[in-house]
């Protein structure tokens, strides 16, 4: 490390190494245009080049481990990453959005029973395929194993454009809404204010017998299907722990165990939060509420009921963390395969953490600060997370029976991703079928990355001036934080 920051105090030293550096790279690029697709997005910088040799001397010198992400998360980890990052908002924000669709009480249940049921169904799923390409990146890396190289950009495209910081700064507007909700006990809580905040973070019982709990039951097909995508927008995270993967200490053991112990604790934790929601609140007083776990609050813990506001907030703020942690492996990933720029995956050479990514990550979300609906940003997208989602699973199935070979510690009955996949298939067509419009929208958006897919990474031959400036600009901001490439 002390020879990187030598290294970067020299100016003159540097300037006249990093200009044999660019040159030399950009001779060889004019000769075969870029070295090959891995660098086509953005070519390595020779800033990198000379950091690496940098870090590998020093490494040398000192007996160090080459810079790499390290086997870290244990088990437990695992559990507390599904666990504290789908136990975020959803539980205090979706019950409204479910009962809504559903129309009564023993509906509603049911929906967040199914959904839990399906979130796990769709968990071990993965656990195969977490357990068979033992790649990070989650969707992303088996999309990119099965269906090529252009719909995993897609699917990375909208991850890092759309879905990955509009949830994350969802779940952080909600943690700063609970957190002055104390404050402004009797009006809504200004936006500007729940703004500000998340940015700083990053009734009857009657209703519950048996005969009045279905009352009111909405049998549309259609509002069903929405009351799904309602709670299972709260469980979303069941298949995070995939996308860390190579972090993972013991993956092919402790990745599916982690995902079996993980959710039937959320599935029973959601259930019993919505019936003691419903103990207390009606479902026309959910409808009118604004922040339900506080409603909650006040009506049984009277001057105590401020602890729910800060327990609200904890979780959110966990699940942010969970959220950001996870996201920035996905870019990282992303960039090492030739998708994004290759800063993004350079690694602190003592925090062994890809700091490039993560500050990406941060400032996308940040900038979802300035929408001014940014729910339904989200709707615009729902079909299509469900479709990669699908897709994943049907790739496992075609990796059964072309690459029968591939060891698979876990194998999980046929029927199980049959039918997930038409589960998933049923939630996109109601999507499709109720909101046409925003669906129209998403499409449209995802089309956008067809081009700058081929700008970015097939277009290989780019011109000299163009690959110089990436180079300049790769090695400056590799300095300023002072990462290096991964040594394999």
């Amino acid at each position: 490390m002390s020879n990187l920051k030598k290294r970067s105090s020299g100016a003159s030293g540097d300037r006249d190494e990093d200009k044999q550096v660019t040159e030399k790279m950009l001779s060889s690029g004019g000769e075969n245009g870029s070295a090959s697709r891995a660098e086509s997005a953005a070519a390595r910088s020779p800033g990198s080049e000379v950091a690496a040799s940098a870090a590998a001397a020093a490494a040398a010198a000192d007996g160090e481990d080459a810079v790499a992400l390290k086997r870290t998360i244990t088990l437990t980890n695992g559990v507390a990453i599904i666990v504290g990052t789908i136990i975020g908002s959803g539980i205090f924000v979706t019950p409204t959005g479910v009962v809504k669709e559903a129309g009564s009480v023993g509906l509603s249940l049911v929906v967040w029973a199914v959904c839990g049921v399906f979130s796990t169904v769709g968990a071990l799923c993965y656990a195969e395929l977490g357990t068979t390409i033992t790649k990070s990146g989650g969707d992303y890396a088996y999309i990119l194993e099965v269906y090529g190289s252009l719909p995993a950009f897609l699917k990375l495209w909208i991850e890092l454009l759309i879905i990955r910081p509009s949830s994350q700064y969802i779940v952080a507007y909600v943690f700063a809404t609970y957190l002055l909700k104390p404050i402004f006990p009797f009006c809504p809580v200004p936006e500007t204010g729940a703004k500000l905040v998340a940015c700083l973070c990053i009734r009857d019982v009657a209703a519950l017998l048996p005969e009045n709990s279905f009352k009111g039951s909405n049998s549309d097909f259609g509002n069903i299907g929405l009351a799904l995508y309602s709670g299972l927008f709260a469980y979303g995270g069941w298949n995070y722990l995939n996308f860390v993967t190579e972090e993972m200490i013991e993956p092919y053991k402790n990745l599916p165990r982690a995902i079996i112990i993980s959710l039937p604790i959320v599935t029973l934790v959601y259930v019993l939060t919505n019936l003691a929601y419903f103990t207390t609140l009606s479902p026309e007083d959910m409808l009118n509420s604004e922040a339900v776990a506080v409603d909650f609050g006040n009506y049984h813990l009277g001057p105590m009921a401020w602890i729910i506001p800060v327990f609200v907030g904890l979780s959110c703020f966990g699940s942010v963390n969970g959220s950001l942690f996870t996201s920035s492996r996905l870019f990282f990933v992303g960039s090492r395969e030739g998708h994004l720029p290759s800063l993004l995956s350079m690694i602190h050479p003592t925090l062994l953490t890809p700091l490039p990514s993560l500050l990406f990550t941060c400032v996308m979300t940040l900038l979802y600060a300035f929408s001014n609906d940014i729910f339904s940003v989200i709707n615009f997208f729902s079909f299509f997370n469900w479709l990669c989602i699908a897709m994943a699973i049907l790739g496992m199935m075609w990796l059964r029976y072309k690459k029968p070979e591939l060891e698979r510690p876990i194998k999980v009955n046929i029927l199980l991703p049959i039918s997930f996949v038409l589960a998933c298939l049923f939630l996109i067509v109601v999507s499709i079928w109720k909101t046409p419009a925003e669906c129209g929208i998403g499409l449209a958006i995802i089309i956008t990355g067809v081009p700058v897919y081929f700008f970015g990474v097939w277009w290989q031959n780019k011109p000299k001036w163009l690959l110089q400036a990436i180079f300049s600009t790769t090695a400056t901001c590799q300095k300023m934080m002072e990462v290096v490439p991964q040594e394999s």
